[in-house]
């Protein structure tokens, strides 16, 4: 009986490790291209909690692909519900991206949302790509 109960711990102790394992692991995003914006060589993960704050980690290259119409182009991230962060890149340049998003009532975060933008002012709408939603 005891020996049963060992293995029974044992394989649970395992299998807690290989999920922490997978949670930490880098995943490659999908290219983002609206009109005037490409984020590529994308990647993020989601941290087990006690590393980075739990966070969800990205990072990739932004870049203004259409740099002759004086637009800007940022990031949007949302975690966990909350509201859009925004991070901008520079107009005629390819900006290299690494942040980290979380919710600091929780211990990690599993629920994290991602866009990239062109701003075309404040009279017209900004463009932006399909919003990708991640889970770990």
């Amino acid at each position: 009986m005891k020996t049963a109960m060992v293995g029974v711990v044992a394989a649970g102790v395992f299998l807690a490790g290989a999920g922490t394992a997978m949670a930490g692991s880098w995943h490659d995003l999908p290219q983002m291209t609206p009109t005037g914006v490409t984020f590529d060589r994308g990647q993020y993960r989601f941290n087990a909690a006690g590393q980075n704050r739990g966070a969800f980690e990205w990072t990739g290259h932004l870049r203004d692909a259409s740099a002759s119409d004086g637009h800007n182009v940022y990031m949007q991230v949302r975690v966990e519900g909350h509201d859009w962060v925004r991070y901008n890149g520079k107009q005629r340049q390819t900006v290299f991206m690494h942040h980290l998003n979380w919710d600091g009532a929780q211990q990690y975060t599993d629920d994290a949302d991602l866009r990239a933008c062109r701003d075309r002012g404040s009279l017209r709408p900004d463009n932006c790509s399909f919003t990708n939603h991640f889970k770990p």
